[in-house]
């Protein structure tokens, strides 16, 4: 296994404060240095759907990585903002059954635009 090298590394600006390049790799363009406002950081609830993103300076394509917890460390290490992504826990239930039809929507559609049919519709499943 080979020791990961860090994404990023301190460089002197203009004005002599100590700014964070962090060194990515595009698929087209190769390695490219960007400062952390140009890194998207989105830490998911499912880590395994956590990424970082950049538009790349050179060719514009924008590039989407994994970011494991060692990546998403050493990023805010350097400045990146997380953003959190947070997945409803109804999205991730196991669904059962056929899905909804365009035509079983559009009656619901209908069947919405009244009110008292609804109500009505709803009273006689109580009933039942």
């Amino acid at each position: 296994m080979h020791p990961r090298r860090p994404p990023f590394r301190g460089v002197l600006n203009a004005e002599e404060d100590l700014m964070t390049t962090i060194k990515a790799s595009c698929p087209i363009c190769g390695d490219v240095s960007l400062t952390p406002p140009q890194v998207r950081l989105v830490v998911c609830t499912r880590p395994e759907w956590s990424y970082y993103a950049f538009g790349c300076p050179t060719c514009q394509d924008e590039v989407s990585k994994d970011a494991d917890e060692e990546i998403v460390a050493l990023l805010v290490s350097g400045g990146v903002e997380l953003e959190h992504w947070v997945i409803p826990a109804e999205a991730m239930e196991e669904h059962n059954g056929e899905p909804i039809t365009y035509d079983e929507l559009l009656d619901f559609a209908l069947l919405l635009e009244d009110q008292d049919l609804l109500a009505q519709q709803l009273r006689s499943l109580n009933h039942r």
